[in-house]
């Protein structure tokens, strides 16, 4: 579903390229694949060699750039993103990427995940001068940068990053160099791939498809990459740690056409509904997905089940952010604005409704009325995840239990709430098997926190910053 009403936001997307002439134009269309990991801000830093440019703003990709623009951002290298706001907070102060001056040249930064020591990390660098910019916890690595003590970006990156704890995809450059760094745990997908002499680093691989680059590897967890005209370079920074992998990446935030770790978003989400309809059947009449993210699981649990999968509900993909505040009755017919029940798919039929996931459950109670209002006779509920019963320190805006309906309600109770005639999860086990992962990894080589609260790393005390969500 769209997270405009489902209430579950990944942070943002990286987009890189060395080598190319046209570098602006290109990050431009990548950042336009990445499109759907953030919707706040975009911007785009490039480099001619001699000096770092920069130009973002507020909105989508589309908001942000306009032809003139791409006249001043000329260079062989550039590095984009594309933001949503969580922990961070918004506006622009925070829109990446974060570019930094100084004597002795500059430097630019554009980051997916989340630091959970950034707060600690913050006090320690304040109390030694530091003075920070923005609310966003990415400005922590230009500051460990800059007070490393070594002379190259290259010796100074090793030892900071090292420092860092947490989610992190790191895209960073300076005037002749592109760096690329990837947590111990490698929390967050991000791959290199080639277009001609060009290389190009891409938190989804749906942005080489775009632009016409080939696939050529996953960065490693731990991985510091080092590009420029010599060529490509790689050194860890941190010894081997078993890689926990975001399982919300398959299941809701990626593009269905990109891989990840070598697996198919769209097919692991077929056989995601596929476990779900052998752990959960039930009888009725017709299969629909929410769209778009339940779509391909949806289609699996059909295949499964035997029963048709037809299109019951519809997008409304040109429904933007309205100025007017509705009234409570207004907002709770809201999803209407988005989301249309098709009535002669639904009308008098037991409908199996196929979701993603469920964080706070309104969504899930709006829908379930449409379906009803459409003639539904019966509305069967199956979440192809597990429960969400843990907030995420990782980049999703899910820092508190108390805003996780499954974290404090049973799932029987989750079911009358939402006026469903039965509600199921998929198990955890199911989630893995259906990914494609292989029981012999650790955690299967995914992050489950959200669902067991088995977290990858250490959670700092301070690691709820000031501006989450409480």
């Amino acid at each position: 579903m769209f997270a405009e009403i489902k209430g579950l936001n990944e942070e943002c997307g990286v987009f890189a390229i060395w080598g190319h002439k046209d570098a602006a134009s290109l990050t431009y269309y990548g950042l336009h694949s990445l499109q759907h990991r953030g919707q706040e801000g975009a911007g785009i830093v490039v480099t001619d060699g001699e000096e770092l440019k920069v130009h973002k703003g507020l909105g989508l990709v589309n908001d942000v750039f306009k032809p003139e623009d791409f006249a001043n951002l000329t260079g062989k290298a550039a590095i984009g993103h594309v933001r949503y706001a969580t922990a961070g907070g918004g506006g622009f102060a925070n829109v990446q990427p974060l570019l930094f001056r100084s004597q002795r040249g500059s430097l630019a930064i554009a980051h997916n995940g989340n630091l959970v020591n950034a707060n600690s990390m913050k006090h320690q660098l304040e109390s030694q001068g530091s003075i920070f910019q923005s609310t966003s916890d990415t400005e922590v690595l230009a500051h460990l940068i800059k007070r490393s003590g070594y002379s190259t970006l290259e010796e100074q990156l090793y030892s900071s990053l090292a420092m860092l704890k947490g989610a992190y995809a790191f895209a960073v450059m300076n005037e002749n160099q592109l760096f690329i760094a990837l947590d111990p745990n490698g929390l967050r997908p991000l791959s290199i791939g080639r277009l001609g002499d060009a290389y190009v680093v891409s938190s989804e691989t749906c942005a080489f498809d775009l632009i016409g680059a080939t696939f050529e590897r996953e960065v490693e967890p731990g991985e510091l990459i080092t590009i420029d005209d010599n060529g490509l370079r790689s050194q860890r920074f941190t010894g081997k740690a078993p890689r926990a992998i975001c399982s919300m990446e398959y299941i809701y935030f990626a593009r269905p056409d990109s891989n990840i770790d070598e697996f198919n978003v769209h097919t692991s989400r077929k056989n995601l509904g596929k476990q779900l309809a052998m752990e959960a059947p039930v009888e009725a009449d017709v299969v629909t997905g929410v769209p778009d993210s339940s779509i391909s699981a949806a289609i699996g649990y059909a295949e499964q089940a035997g029963i048709p999968y037809e299109l019951g509900m519809i997008k409304n993909r040109y429904v933007g952010r309205t100025f007017i505040q509705p009234s409570q009755e207004l907002r709770e017919q809201g999803v209407k604005m988005k989301l249309s029940a098709v009535r002669k798919v639904v009308e008098g039929k037991r409908v199996v409704m196929i979701d993603d996931s469920i964080v706070r459950g309104t969504t899930s109670r709006r829908i379930v009325n449409m379906l009803r209002e459409a003639g539904a006779k019966e509305v069967h509920v199956r979440i192809s995840s597990p429960p969400i019963k843990n907030p995420c320190f990782y980049g999703i805006d899910t820092s508190t239990t108390g805003e996780l309906i499954a974290a404090n309600h049973s799932i029987e109770e989750m079911c009358e709430m939402m006026g469903a005639d039965s509600l199921a999860f998929l198990s955890v086990d199911g989630l893995t098997k259906g990914i494609g992962r292989s029981a012999d990894e650790p955690n299967c080589g995914q992050c489950l926190a959200c669902f067991t609260g088995n977290y990858p790393t250490e959670i700092y005390p301070d690691t709820l910053h000031p501006y989450a969500k409480v």
